[in-house]
């Protein structure tokens, strides 16, 4: 662990691409062994945008983030000042880098920033340094000890795993759930006092600022372990939601089964009395860069085809998703077959004529401001979908 080491099946997230993985920066192992971590992520605390009217105000520069990380690293890309300088560029100066970009046989040869790129960067936004806190092995981590700077910063502790099979990719922190959290800062007047649905949770950052505005939230996914530390993240940020008054339910949802879980033996099961709710009052799904695998995003869109057919409301779904490019030796070609799938799914489900249920699909336009310090990079897409119960439905 004194240094990065990578297997051929080990994935990690652009979040932490550039965070030393050094034994002393570990919090404990989990239950399976894996090292964890915790980062810190700061948001304005100002932000409330309570009405549409208000959207006017966060378009000014003086309005837009100044955002901080205090996490594991030592130094990480990301701003959308940077991203827009970037696009000023001479079209032939882009001309001439795309062909930087092929060797001498043709091939794709990708020229990664420098750490001393990243440091310039740094110093353009006129950033302060920020070291990470070290948080001893087995200690507990919360806010307790700084309970004021806590409030006056907003911000957000997570707990994660830095590198994981792609089985437990849950436990990292993706870029995904930071433009969802953007969008759900941006546009507070939508989901105020709503109750959400947020699928595939993971460490629970996204369902953490819903409970910002939001009424009640059932954060989901699957794995008791990735479960425990989601509960844990919500637990320690009880600052964050906790004026407004909002809940958070960590509960268990398996894609692969067709009912919720009620069994009491889980500690993350549904009562028959959240059943009920979840069905009655749940008005917003949200579910953050979970589309890398075919056969899971065909459960997903499966699993919320199920349950906004049960819901008594209209409703409206947000969806993160990166898309990702991969070279590979079958179409000897750089693909995005991931996120193909993706697409060919939202285009079934817009098109299901059920009698039920109507299916409204439209991409997001990422204009709004950002409020966490992250790499918004062109792959990144939002997608919204309005679902609503047509009349026989509504009647039953």
């Amino acid at each position: 662990m004194d240094s990065i080491t990578f297997r051929s099946d080990t994935v990690l997230s652009d979040v932490h691409m550039y965070t030393p993985n050094i034994r002393h920066l570990m919090v404990r192992l989990n239950a399976v062994g894996q090292p964890v971590f915790v980062s810190k992520f700061k948001i304005l605390q100002n932000i409330n945008v309570s009405s549409e009217d208000d959207l006017g105000d966060l378009s000014n520069e003086d309005n837009r983030a100044l955002v901080d990380v205090d996490n594991t690293l030592t130094g990480q890309v990301g701003c959308s000042k940077i991203a827009a300088n970037e696009k000023k560029v001479d079209k032939r100066k882009e001309t001439a880098h795309t062909e930087i970009l092929l060797d001498d046989d043709g091939d794709l040869d990708v020229i990664r920033r420098p750490i001393d790129f990243l440091h310039s960067c740094e110093k353009n936004l006129r950033r302060e340094k920020v070291y990470p806190t070290i948080i001893s092995k087995g200690e507990e981590f919360s806010c307790e000890e700084n309970d004021e700077d806590c409030s006056i910063c907003n911000e957000i502790r997570i707990e994660h795993t830095m590198d994981t099979l792609l089985e437990d990719v849950g436990k990292q922190v993706w870029r995904g759930a930071f433009l969802l959290a953007d969008y759900i800062l941006n546009n507070s007047y939508l989901f105020r006092g709503c109750t959400v649905l947020e699928l595939g949770a993971g460490t629970g950052m996204t369902s953490i600022v819903m409970a910002t505005v939001a009424k009640t939230i059932y954060c989901t996914d699957v794995g008791e372990d990735l479960l425990n530390m989601c509960e844990r993240n919500i637990t320690v940020n009880k600052h964050i939601y906790g004026p407004a008054g909002s809940e958070i339910k960590v509960r268990e949802l398996d894609w692969l089964r067709d009912e919720l879980c009620t069994d009491a033996k889980s500690p993350y099961c549904w009562s028959e009395e959240e059943i009920a709710q979840l069905y009655d009052h749940t008005d917003v799904l949200l579910a953050a860069d979970v589309f890398y695998d075919d056969d899971l995003t065909d459960a997903f869109f499966q699993t919320i085809y199920r349950i906004l057919s049960n819901l008594r409301n209209s409703s409206t779904i947000y969806l993160s998703v990166e898309k990702r490019l991969n070279f590979t030796l079958r179409k000897m070609d750089v693909t995005c077959d991931a996120y193909d799938h993706f697409r060919l799914c939202l285009a079934d489900l817009e098109n299901i004529c059920d009698g039920k249920t109507k299916f409204v699909v439209a991409p997001i336009k990422l204009t709004f401001p950002q409020f966490l310090f992250y790499e918004r990079v062109e792959q990144l897409e939002l997608w919204k979908i309005i679902a609503e119960p047509l009349i026989c439905n509504t009647q039953q």
